[in-house]
């Protein structure tokens, strides 16, 4: 079978390469999944690129998350034939992942796929969907609602953002996109965002403790200056829900204001380790409050063979949308 395998031999950088190797080579595991589909997100482009960062054991197949169809199982709540999602669990890192076209993983690492969606679909969102659903639902479980003002969206353009974008959009809310490239502009509100915010809007040094209330919720891929920029601008009772650190991980801001004087709630989200009811949760509501018409128009498709020149890539911040690796062809 075919596999994008990183190796590295001494002190020399790892090298990616799509290699034939046999199935005897992948780790022992409850469930062997034929591999239709995968994605390229930030934590593959660390394990492909030249700096190796994630990987701790070589040779290496990334790919953090992958849908396909269950060919063997030891475990009963799974049977050959059946539809599965996995994301999370350090799959693609600590072992080996979806850029392979078949997987041996845990039984708990999986989740079944919803009616509604296939494989393609299903890795069209990825882990970086799920990950924004799960920021929405956090949200909304904080009493967020569509008539309480807009919501704002940082790193709009990327994996996260994009779906985050469209979720929200879909469900009536009001969507303030933020992004550093105005020429995405077109594409975000094709996703639903009906105002866009130039990302110097909220990276502009302020003094002020407070700024006035604007943000009703905040979906945040950012962090760092944005995040601390945005939390004074939050409205009185509301939350952001934070999920990635590519601004930095320094918050500037007094803790006063906002979490004491507004009350406001900063709420971390990590798809990695979720339990399962979580991310059967999130799967269901992926199937039914995501337009499959706007998740087709972040798609970007791929091969095994575009990866290493992908990889460098979404570390550049290059990629738009969502990177969909078909490993069959």
């Amino acid at each position: 079978m075919k596999a994008l395998v990183v190796r590295k031999e001494g002190d020399e950088k790892p090298v990616a390469a799509v290699e034939d190797i046999s199935e005897d080579m992948l780790p022992e595991a409850e469930v062997t999944v034929a591999v239709d589909y995968s994605t390229v997100n930030y934590k593959d482009g660390l394990c492909i690129g030249p700096g190796g960062g994630l990987v701790r054991k070589y040779p290496h197949i990334p790919g953090i998350d992958f849908a396909g169809t269950v060919e063997a199982s030891s475990d009963e709540r799974y049977k050959p034939g059946d539809k599965v999602v996995l994301t999370g669990w350090r799959v693609g890192e600590a072992h080996w992942g979806g850029y392979s076209q078949k997987a041996n993983v845990r039984a708990d690492w999986l989740v079944p796929l919803p009616e509604g969606l296939d494989t393609r679909q299903a890795m069209a969102v990825g882990t970086a969907g799920l990950t924004a659903m799960l920021a929405v639902m956090a949200l909304e479980d904080q009493g967020m609602e569509k008539n309480h003002g807009p919501v704002l969206v940082t790193g709009a353009a990327g994996g996260v953002g994009s779906v985050a974008t469209a979720i929200l959009a879909n469900l009536g809310y009001e969507v303030a996109a933020v992004t550093g490239r105005p020429e995405q502009a077109d594409y975000l509100k094709s996703l639903g965002a009906s105002r866009i915010v130039a990302r110097e809007e909220l990276t502009d040094v302020t003094r002020r403790p407070l700024e006035s209330e604007e943000w009703a919720g905040c979906v945040d891929a950012v962090a760092g200056a944005m995040l601390g920029r945005v939390l004074k601008q939050m409205k009185y009772g509301t939350s952001v829900a934070a999920i990635g650190l590519a601004g930095g991980a320094a918050i500037e801001g007094a803790l006063i204001t906002p979490f004491i004087l507004r009350g406001v709630n900063l709420l971390g989200i990590d798809s990695v380790m979720q339990p399962y009811e979580n991310r059967l949760r999130a799967w269901h509501r992926i199937a039914s409050d995501l337009p499959m018409d706007k998740l087709e128009a972040m798609v970007q498709p791929a091969t095994l063979a575009d990866l290493p020149a992908l990889g460098k890539d979404i570390l550049k911040g290059q990629v738009k949308g969502r990177v969909v690796v078909d490993v069959n062809a």
